[in-house]
């Protein structure tokens, strides 16, 4: 098992891994070692995560996330298969992690006296300034 958060845990055997040649420069090492890791992971079908997690989880992912709610993580910063991997594991728990946190309830608030006041002074001199342009100034 591993602990995303203390409530969510996610079963190893939820988690596959298949590894790819990376792209990019790297030398004839780039050719021949399969060191990038493509983790896939079935949110949707996850028993440990709940649904307004997984609404959550399908926002941030983005792209990330397919149709069927599959997670896809590409992995080639490194130039070894443990640290691909490692990275690509921590790059999932992080968004686990971030979907995880539900958002602040939006408490509405009113404007106060003073921006009120200050409001509408800006008007009343945006009226006189305009009020010069027309060609008749305004008696004082």
């Amino acid at each position: 098992m591993i602990q995303v958060t203390p409530r969510i845990a996610l079963d190893e055997s939820e988690i596959q891994e298949t590894f790819v040649r990376a792209s990019g420069p790297g030398g004839q090492n780039v050719n021949k070692v399969s060191t990038a890791v493509e983790l896939r992971f079935d949110a949707a079908g996850s028993p440990a995560l709940t649904e307004p997690v997984l609404a959550r989880l399908r926002t941030l992912a983005g792209r990330r996330m397919t149709r069927d709610g599959v997670i896809v993580i590409d992995a080639q910063r490194f130039r070894t298969r443990e640290m691909n991997r490692a990275d690509a594991l921590d790059r999932l728990l992080t968004l686990i992690r971030a979907a995880a946190i539900p958002p602040k309830p939006r408490r509405p608030t009113r404007p106060t006296l003073g921006s009120k006041l200050r409001r509408l002074d800006a008007k009343a001199s945006r009226s006189r300034i305009k009020g010069l342009r027309t060609g008749r100034p305004e008696p004082d």
